[in-house]
């Protein structure tokens, strides 16, 4: 039986410190029920909350943790580098290192800027994509989150969609009526918008594969079209892979299918789970960029040398080891999709489950997920119990069914079988729960 009366304790106290007890939405477990683990510290594939109990980690901090948690090579970058001062507002050589490494990722990045998170990214490349093309709309996808930036949070994503909020309370209907939410992997949407809005359309921000309304892929060809669409139209098109970069391969969702955004938002891995964000893109656009150009942006923190020398570490070792890094993260996190779809299949539950390399999310519903309208008719239900089983088998999934999950390099077979069994007890125990 999982312990968590300490974890009970602090979360009270937390909860008379932050609103709702976080710093985050989307860490609460209102959409789930029970009571959240105070997290006190993670290795591997692993988490320990405050109680002791050990869990098998699912949601490796949103994404980042490709190389697992503390990952020895990281952690003595990061020590290194405090050692010689932790920000300085000033410029420094690791800048310019994990600059070209991200550059050699993504060809698409001529020029690049480094901010303290994705949401800076994502804001900074609308504001570029406005002032380049001299446009006021933008283009977004229902169900997709670029962050908390006010215009993007029009049917956004992530714990919006979790928390049922259609929009934000505070976002002015001044800067709202310029964002075009459209349902996402629907071409005639994208077509008609730019025909009603000829000439008028600034850029279309996409998560080219959504993991904010749990995990949709592009149907197939819909990149493509996008992207004709938006060059036809003379409107740039960002790739918002703060999520999917260096995750569903080396060189994000634009090598996976083949498409040449004009604008990339990267985070997360980017900096090896230490805060950080970055955008960049064709030198034409990035010259925009203050002090090169009339589009202001600028930050303290943005390059702090803990996140950089983080972010050389764990880039570093994804791009000498990605001939096996990425074939390995597909086979197992096809085992491990795949055994918990069988495990609901041989339970009579009835879920979906939909995988992008090793971001992935099971719905529980029979029907395909193409877009919001799709993924929003899951039983969220059904989803929370099965988020209660499976945290008292101590496996930490994302706490929302609107989340993507994320597997590591650090999870083994052991942790992946155990993960299968303990999804079967769940499904068995629910089932008779439902029965009785």
């Amino acid at each position: 039986m999982r312990k968590q009366e300490a974890s009970t304790s602090l979360q009270a106290r937390a909860e008379k410190l932050f609103p709702g007890g976080v710093n985050s939405p989307v860490r609460a477990f209102r959409a789930v029920g029970g009571e959240p683990p105070i997290i006190a510290r993670a290795k591997g594939s692993k988490l320990w909350d405050a109680d002791g109990n050990e869990y098998v980690d699912y949601v490796g901090s949103w994404g980042p943790m490709i190389l697992g948690h503390a990952h020895p090579e990281v952690v003595a970058a990061v020590q290194r580098a405090a050692q010689n001062g932790t920000s300085f507002g000033a410029s420094t050589t690791d800048e310019l290192e994990l600059a070209e490494l991200v550059i050699e990722a993504f060809p698409s990045i001529q020029m690049m800027r480094f901010v303290s998170s994705g949401t800076e990214a994502t804001m900074s490349a609308i504001r570029l994509a406005r002032a380049f093309t001299g446009r006021k709309y933008i283009v977004k996808f229902e169900g997709c989150y670029h962050g908390h930036a006010d215009s993007l949070l029009v049917k956004a994503g992530s714990g919006v969609a979790t928390l049922g909020i259609p929009g934000s309370a505070g976002v002015l209907e001044e800067q709202a009526k310029f964002t075009l939410a459209l349902p996402f992997n629907s071409i005639e949407a994208i077509e008609q918008a730019f025909a009603n809005y000829e000439n008028q359309i600034a850029a279309v921000i996409i998560e080219p594969v959504v993991g904010n309304m749990g995990c949709v892929p592009p149907r197939e060809g819909y990149l493509q079209t996008l992207r004709e669409i938006t060059r036809r139209a003379s409107s740039l098109m960002i790739f918002d892979e703060v999520m999917t970069g260096f995750r569903v391969a080396f060189g994000g969702a634009q090598q996976l299918y083949g498409v040449t955004p004009d604008l990339t938002t990267l985070g997360k891995i980017v900096g090896g789970g230490l805060p950080v964000g970055a955008y960049g893109g064709r030198a034409e656009i990035m010259q925009m960029v203050a002090p090169l150009g009339p589009m202001y942006q600028a930050g303290t923190l943005s390059g702090n040398p803990l996140a950089m020398a983080a972010g050389i570490a764990t880039v570093s070792r994804l791009k000498k080891d990605r001939a096996s890094i990425y074939p390995a993260l597909e086979r197992n996190s096809a085992t491990l999709v795949d055994g918990i779809a069988k495990a609901a299949g041989e339970n009579g539950v009835d879920i979906r489950s939909q995988r992008v390399g090793s971001m992935f999310t099971w719905f529980f519903q029979a029907g395909e997920i193409y877009d919001w309208n799709d993924a929003a008719k899951s039983d969220t239900a059904r989803f929370a119990q099965f988020h209660r089983g499976m945290l008292e088998q101590v496996i930490y999934l994302p706490p929302s069914q609107f989340e993507a999950a994320f597997l590591s390099t650090a999870h083994s077979s052991e942790d992946i079988v155990r993960t299968i069994e303990a999804a079967g007890v769940t499904f068995k125990s629910s089932e008779e729960s439902v029965a009785r």
